[in-house]
């Protein structure tokens, strides 16, 4: 079973920087491609962006030039960083892994981008 724990959220300015980070306990974690999405208050959960296994990357149009997803196979550990953060970034940041076929996803981390 995969578990997947985010850290890195908190308050921050708009303008400022946050890098998320997710420890995942996969075995073979290098196998997988690793994704975020974000969900706040009111809306639909999001997906933000994905590096493949090979170290491919995608992102949403949203976050694109701004956010940058990385992975470190052998801390099994995948990054968010987030630059110039708006407050409709404001959202809980979900970190998950694809494995078996199906996404698994943590149990989040707050953002919140506030002056």
């Amino acid at each position: 079973q995969v578990q997947l724990v985010e850290s890195g959220g908190g308050l921050v300015q708009p303008g400022g920087s946050l890098r998320l980070s997710c420890a995942a306990s996969a075995t073979m974690f290098f196998r997988n491609d690793m994704g975020w999405s974000r969900q706040a208050p009111g809306k639909q959960r999001e997906s933000l962006a994905l590096i493949t296994s090979g170290g491919g990357t995608n992102y949403t149009e949203s976050v694109k030039g701004r956010f940058t997803i990385s992975r470190d196979n052998a801390k099994n550990t995948v990054y968010l960083q987030m630059n110039s953060l708006k407050p409709e970034d404001t959202a809980v940041y979900y970190c998950g892994a694809l494995t078996g076929g199906r996404w698994h996803w943590g149990q989040g981390t707050q953002v919140t981008v506030d002056s």
